[in-house]
Order: structure tokens, then sequence, then C-alpha cells
């Protein structure tokens, strides 16, 4: 597809965004001290497999992480349940400032509306600390499917009633399909996996044939022609990938895209947090850290406990009414 060499932009981030970033982590510094010296290491519980995206993102972060903080960390992955199962954990853990949640969209915001009862509350029992910036998803088929658009793919799934199915690893993608299910008035299956690259395989495979996916797990598939990108998911047009129209060319209305950042659990020492924020802005401020997220299609865009806690408080409000919208009934 001609668009797939658009996917990779080196020059996504401007010498701007970096004086910005650099100029956080400096302020942070300031406010905040020296780097954080452990003893024990840090363990950061992430809701999904090794080699999803939050799981790549964190991994691409984390030697500078590590090195501003002062201390080793440990990522401990946790997938299933819509990252219930990762953010339980951290909920139950000793609010010592050595155990963390890179959480997101999925864990922290749209499962409040996806299930009838949750065995954390995602305001009181976890602590916004850092966000790390925002993941934008495209929406895919095997090229089994003859469509190449989203009109394309409406018209044949109206034609073919619950003959397509579709992968859903996360709350994030779920909701979304559902919705463009609901706007577009088709009907097709779901089939819910514990992992973005399982799900990603399985498309490849045509076990299913419609998924939104990530950029990092889409492209390297879309590159050898084993699955098509339809459309992006976000309200416009990334720079990423130009000449890829969004659902919202059609469906008006529609944006799906997602975050993420770390978490602590309630009464988690202050000090300990605004360390480990500072320690976060001042990694992804470095160079070889954007240029290789940069890569995989992620948007640094941080922001410290102060910031990160009405913005996930606000981003709980936005999914339940795009939850509502999209007709999902609690679980």
């Amino acid at each position: 597809m001609s668009s797939a060499r658009h996917a990779l932009n080196p020059n996504f981030f401007s010498s701007r965004r970096r004086l910005i970033l650099g100029s956080a982590a400096s302020a942070l510094a300031a406010a905040y001290g020296p780097a954080w010296a452990q003893a024990k290491p840090v363990r950061i519980v992430v809701p999904f497999a090794a080699g999803s995206y939050t799981d790549n993102v964190l991994r691409i972060a984390l030697p500078a992480l590590s090195d501003k903080l002062g201390a080793s960390i440990v990522v401990d992955n946790r997938p299933g349940a819509n990252g219930i199962i990762a953010a339980d954990a951290v909920a139950k853990s000793a609010p010592d400032g050595l155990t963390f949640l890179m959480g997101g969209a999925s864990a922290n915001a749209a499962n409040p509306s996806l299930y009838k009862t949750l065995p954390y509350d995602p305001v009181k029992d976890l602590v916004p600390v850092v966000r790390f910036g925002l993941l934008p998803f495209v929406l895919l088929v095997n090229p089994s499917v003859p469509v190449k658009s989203v009109p394309e793919l409406i018209d044949y799934a109206k034609k073919n009633p619950g003959k397509l199915a579709y992968a859903t690893p996360n709350s994030a993608t779920l909701v979304g399909m559902e919705t463009f299910k609901r706007s577009g008035g088709v009907d097709i299956l779901q089939v819910p996996y514990k992992s973005s690259p399982q799900a990603m395989l399985d498309l490849v495979a045509g076990q299913v044939q419609v998924l939104i996916a990530d950029f990092a797990t889409a492209m390297p598939h879309v590159r050898s022609g084993k699955a098509r990108v339809i459309a992006a998911t976000m309200a416009r047009r990334t720079p990423l990938m130009p000449d890829v129209p969004v659902i919202a060319e059609v469906l008006k209305g529609y944006d799906i895209s997602a975050w993420n950042g770390l978490f602590a659990p309630a009464g988690t020492p202050r000090e300990a947090m605004n360390k480990v924020a500072e320690a976060a802005v001042a990694a992804l401020a470095q160079r070889d850290v954007q240029d290789k997220l940069s890569a995989i299609g992620f948007e640094i865009s941080p922001i410290g406990p102060e910031s990160f806690g009405p913005y996930v408080r606000e981003q709980i409000g936005v999914w339940a009414q795009v939850i509502r919208d999209s007709g999902i009934k609690p679980e």
C-alpha cells in the first residue's frame, strides 16, 4: 500500500518539541531535587503482554528512566481482562514508592464504564504520576477481505452480516470497533484476545478479518503485505501516515486514540511520585528515546502529577460518553 511508505517519519519531533521537553525536565529537576537512589528495584507492572505497544514504549524509555531515577527497574507483564489484573495488583500493592502501573486509557479510563464492578477504584486506588504520551491506532483487514476503504468495509459487512470477526485485545480497541459497528450499522463478531501481538498474528492468519491495532504492532505486517490499512482512528490525519484517511472522514465524530503513563498505589509518598515523574520527563526528553518512540508512532506528551490527575478524571468522562454512544452494555 502506498501509504505505508509514510508510516515512519524520523523528523516527526521538531527541535521545538525537544526544547519544550528539555525545559520541562529542568523545571521538574529544580523543583524536586536530585535523582532518587533506591537499594531495591522499582517494579513497573504492564497490563499487556511483552511486545505490545505499551510494553514497547516503556522498554524504549526504560534505560534512560532507570538512569535518571538512579534505580534498577523490573518490568512485570500481567496481561488479561482489559488491564484489570495488572491494575488490581498495583492497587493492592504496598504504597512504598517501589511499585507502579504503566496504565492508560483501557485500565484507567474506559474500564469504569465497561464493567459494573471492578476490584479496584481507578480514581481512589491508583494515583496518576506522569503521562508519557499518546498512542494512535489504525483499522486493519486481512488482505483476503476485498475492501480498501471505510465505505467499502461498511458495504461489505452489510452484505455479509456476521461473517466478519474482529479481534479485541484491550478496552480501547473494543470501544473503537463497537463504535464503528454502531455508527456504520454493521454486524461484525467480537473475539477477545489477551494481547495485541497475538491478535495481529491471527489477523494475518485469517482467523479474524478485522482489527484495530497500534502502529508498532501493525506496520511490519502492513509492509509485508500481510495486513491492509483501511484508516486511522484519531480525529485528524497523522503526520506519520499523511496519505491514510481517518474513519471520521466517513463516520463523523469518530475519534479513538489512547494514552499511557505511570500510576502509583494510593498512599504512595508524594516525594517518591514527584521524583519518578521528574525522571520520566527527563528520560523522554532524550533525543535517542524520542527518535525510537517516533519510529513506532508514539507521540511524546508528558504531564506531571498535578496536571495528570485532572486529565485522567476528564478522560473517564470522555470514555464514558463514547461507550454509551457505542451501545456497549457494562458487564
